[in-house]
């Protein structure tokens, strides 16, 4: 039986994830957009893109979650309210992992968390690899050097607040360090805190939606091909890195079952500070949630 990967929000983001997970024939896909017809023409047009582009796979559009049934994975950038009549058990398939690409993405993971009941290993947020592929790309730029040699880590909440971890950076083996001085470092690192702002600024009435859906799809095509790449993904953290009940950005090992393993990384003071800083702007907005939640 071939995988199913439901995405919900056909906007930019949803219908690029939609064909990047067709391109790499990961998957049949199911578009879900609250829009009546939104879902239906994207998701035609994309199937009728595959004798074109050599991929072979199923893709529908719908306004409703029956034809998600049994999805293997769950790709959720944006909301679909519950319908009368609809109960919890209709909004998600219960063997699925949820991988969230919806902003305030940290709060976010949690809301799903809260709301599905899912075990943690099978709620996945999407930022840190986004947030790595900004930096690198960043760093390969003042370089003038492959972005395939550029290695980088970041880590905490997808935000101003996220933390580059630099000395951990790397290029074919080189650190940082040592190819750049301290004041483009932080200017570098500056860039990929406000990388999602910077497109917004260009777009004016958009926001960045090809890099983060090609992010969202790396993660999906490690867990249905248990690649277990590890990759920085919002996790719910349990006393690691001294953070309880959170979703914040940290590498872990993607596989089959989900999030298979969290690396704790030794930090300095210095790093351990600001990631907890970031971890602070996410229980902001998760109270702010609590509170609506309870209202």
């Amino acid at each position: 039986m071939r995988n199913k990967v439901t995405v919900v929000g056909g906007g930019n983001v949803g219908a690029s994830c939609a064909m990047n997970l067709a391109f790499k024939e990961l998957a049949d896909v199911v578009l879900v957009d609250v829009v009546d017809g939104v879902p239906q023409g994207k998701g035609l047009d994309m199937l009728q893109s595959g004798p074109i582009e050599g991929y072979d796979v199923a893709i529908t559009g719908a306004n409703d979650y029956e034809a998600t049934a049994n999805s293997d994975v769950v790709v959720i950038t944006a909301g679909l309210a519950r319908k009368p009549g609809m109960s919890r058990d209709d909004l998600h398939s219960p063997n699925a992992i949820l991988v969230l690409v919806t902003n305030p993405l940290d709060a976010m993971c949690w809301t799903a968390y809260q709301t599905s009941k899912f075990p943690k290993h099978r709620v996945i947020g999407m930022a840190g690899v986004l947030d790595t592929a900004r930096f690198r790309t960043f760093i390969a730029a003042e370089l003038n050097v492959s972005v395939e040699n550029v290695t980088a880590v970041v880590l905490g909440g997808h935000g101003d607040t996220m933390v580059p971890i630099v000395r951990l950076s790397s290029v074919s083996g080189i650190p940082l360090t040592e190819l750049m001085d301290a004041d483009t470092i932080a200017k570098l690192v500056a860039r990929t805190a406000t990388g999602g702002a910077e497109i917004v600024k260009y777009l004016k009435t958009g926001s960045a939606y090809y890099a983060p859906s090609a992010a969202a799809v790396e993660m999906v095509e490690s867990i249905l091909k248990d690649k277990k790449k590890v990759l920085p993904c919002a996790a719910l953290l349990e006393g690691e890195y001294g953070i309880n009940g959170l979703f914040v950005g940290v590498p872990v090992k993607l596989g089959s079952k989900g999030i298979e393993k969290i690396y704790e990384l030794k930090l300095t003071d210095e790093e351990k500070a600001a990631l907890h800083k970031s971890a602070g702007a996410v229980q902001e907005l998760v109270d702010v949630i609590k509170t609506k939640m309870s209202a």
